[in-house]
């Protein structure tokens, strides 16, 4: 692997975010994120020369489906898979992981259990709850109430010979934890069943090594790791090619990904993801990363990682500071164990309210339990307008958290006055 020889330039990695010469503040990237500008020009280049159907045998259809395979291995590339074809692409992570669900629905009988964790985005839940009218029994997975861990002893007490599939998240879109998968992946496998990862809030902050972690099946949306409003799913390819399809009849087993893609993939955002993969390995080299395209793109999660520690150091400080806030999640960042989300409640205040009036200060932030409802409510802090969350990813700076600290501080002393 690259080794970081200079920290990230701000004003390298924002002249490829061509949205952020907005008057406003980007600190709801969890949401979604800017879109890196060669993702767009990806997607303007495919409206321009190859925006017909793919299958044929002309030039431009033919330059159409090298433009889909592109994206297939950009994202083999960014998450490090073996084979294009494990990639799948998809509108949502909700609609990708509810295709799964459809697929893997005649692999599951009567009595058959799945685990979900409590913790997840309802985008890794409700796909599989409903398959309940089916007869399959869905167990939930407890996350611990102090440490915000998902344990294996809890996780452990679950399993038995009839569980099928475990259900999890990398990192929690409220909590900001990083979670061992690969140590989850293992365990699951030990016990003959299969794991399924929710990576939305993990992708845009560290790199990913599906072979490395041995798991199943892993989802997550390009629209919050700098690309358009897309996502993909890597799935192993014998796990593939077992699932049911979900395209007209005669696409059969050995018609993968395709049969999970009906209609076909949007071929102009899943192009677009070429531009997410070389800005990350522009990135690699800025900073000094040399090697293999992979080692370039390792090089870049490296220093962004660098770059979100201080960031999450720097908001994090500010709120244990404060004596009417509390951080919901881990209140420190562990050997790097936190990506910058960040989530809190404020004493005495609605969370709605004090979202509303930073809008004031062009600061974009958000408030609620951002469907991952289960979560919130399991720990009590749906009230008063659930969590207040703050998202930062490598493109913000120090100086727009102190402008988000000042503004907080303004926001709380005038309610005081008041």
């Amino acid at each position: 692997m690259s080794v970081i020889k200079k920290q990230i330039d701000q004003e390298f990695v924002q002249s490829h975010f061509p949205g952020l010469k907005s008057k406003w503040t980007f600190f709801d990237n969890a949401g979604g994120s800017q879109t890196v500008a060669g993702a767009i020009e990806k997607i303007t280049d495919f409206l321009t020369h190859r925006d017909v159907q793919i299958g044929g045998t002309y030039d431009v259809s033919l330059a159409a489906a090298e433009a889909l395979m592109d994206g297939r291995k950009a994202v083999q590339l960014l998450v490090n898979a073996d084979r294009a074809e494990e990639i799948v692409f998809g509108h949502s992570t909700t609609a990708l992981v509810q295709i799964l669900a459809n697929s893997m629905r005649s692999q599951f009988v009567e009595g058959d259990e799945i685990i979900i964790s409590v913790a997840d985005h309802e985008s890794n839940i409700g796909p599989w709850d409903r398959l309940r009218e089916f007869g399959v029994k869905i167990k939930f997975w407890p996350i611990d109430q102090e440490t915000f861990e998902l344990r294996l002893e809890d996780l452990a007490a679950l399993m038995t010979d009839r569980t099928k599939l475990v259900c999890v998240h990398h990192v929690s879109n409220i909590l900001g934890q990083v979670n061992p998968v690969a140590d989850y992946a293992r365990f699951v496998h030990e016990h003959g069943a299969k794991i399924c990862v929710d990576a939305v809030a993990y992708a845009p902050h560290r790199a990913i090594d599906v072979v490395a972690w041995d798991v199943d099946y892993y989802v997550f949306s390009m629209y919050k790791c700098f690309g358009p409003h897309t996502a993909v799913m890597y799935g192993k390819y014998d796990l593939l090619s077992e699932l049911d399809g979900q395209y007209h009849y005669f696409y059969g087993k050995d018609k993968v990904p395709g049969k999970l893609e009906p209609g076909n993939p949007n071929y102009e955002l899943a192009y677009s993801t070429v531009g997410v993969v070389d800005y990350l390995i522009a990135l690699g080299e800025h900073v000094g990363g040399t090697g293999t395209p992979r080692e370039k793109l390792e090089a870049a999660y490296n220093a962004i990682t660098e770059r979100e520690d201080e960031l999450t150091n720097q908001l994090l400080t500010y709120l244990n500071g404060r004596n009417d806030c509390r951080v919901i999640g881990p209140d420190k960042n562990v050997a790097s164990t936190r990506v910058p989300t960040i989530s809190f409640k404020l004493d005495n205040l609605d969370s709605n309210d004090v979202c509303k009036k930073m809008d004031s200060f062009d600061i974009a932030i958000r408030f609620g339990d951002f469907h991952a409802r289960r979560l919130v409510e399991n720990l009590g802090e749906q009230g008063a307008g659930g969590v207040i969350r703050v998202s930062m990813v490598h493109y913000n700076t120090t100086e727009q958290v102190d402008s988000l600290c000042k503004a907080l501080d303004e926001i709380t002393s005038n309610n005081l006055a008041a």
